[in-house]
């Protein structure tokens, strides 16, 4: 049975095998630990590159999915970053080590409860959480440098491409839910919206409202 150590040596070399070069967003999944975002009984299974359920019918994304979406979305040091899907937190606080700031918005205040907690726990100061409809963004905090969702769109919400700022860009999935959705990256310039798709993926539908 492997160490800590070798785990995490594991880890990291998954994450290069899936084309993640970017040194800063290693450094942050290295930094991170996920086991801190699972329930217990999924520790052992950490460092698997699997989604794993977090409650109220949501995952935690498999790691690797987590390192392409962070690499593809290019934080600066001086970054402002929305998150549409809190989920377990285990995003935000990736994006926190990237970012001078991250407000992160879920429909679910049990997972937003459950998020705030280890933050706190690990004096993470730089994530402002909050328990919204995602669907609407944050337009009081706008415009941002970067916006993030882990929830698929039909389309590209245009509420949210209004509150990217010019020259930010926008990553998420697109595709019906009950289908193989593409990761699209948007980069918002002068001249308009410039689209790039990444690969495949399959993430749960955005929804509006709040949840339970």
């Amino acid at each position: 049975m492997m160490n800590a150590a070798e785990l995490k040596m594991q880890f990291l070399f998954s994450l290069r095998s899936h084309g993640i070069t970017n040194k800063r967003v290693l450094t942050a999944m290295e930094h991170i630990d996920r086991s801190n975002y699972i329930s217990e009984t999924f520790t052992d299974r950490a460092y698997e590159d699997i989604p794993l359920p977090i409650g109220c019918g949501q995952t935690i994304s498999q790691p690797s999915i987590v390192a392409i979406m962070t690499q593809a979305l290019d934080v600066q040091r001086r970054d402002k970053v929305l998150e549409i899907g809190t989920g377990s937190g285990y995003q935000a606080a990736i994006l926190s080590q990237l970012a001078r700031r991250v407000y992160t918005i879920d429909r679910h205040s049990q997972l937003i409860a459950a998020a705030q907690n280890v933050f706190k726990a690990k004096d993470i100061a730089n994530i402002i959480s909050f328990t919204a409809d995602g669907s609407h963004g944050l337009p009081e905090q706008a415009p941002f440098d970067r916006i993030i969702l882990t929830a698929a769109s039909d389309d590209p919400p245009s509420t949210l491409l209004a509150q990217l700022r010019v020259g930010g860009t926008m990553v998420l999935p697109v595709g019906q839910s009950d289908s193989i959705q593409t990761l699209v990256k948007i980069e918002k310039t002068k001249a308009g919206l410039e689209y790039h798709e990444l690969r495949q993926v399959r993430f749960v539908p955005l929804l509006e409202g709040l949840g339970l």
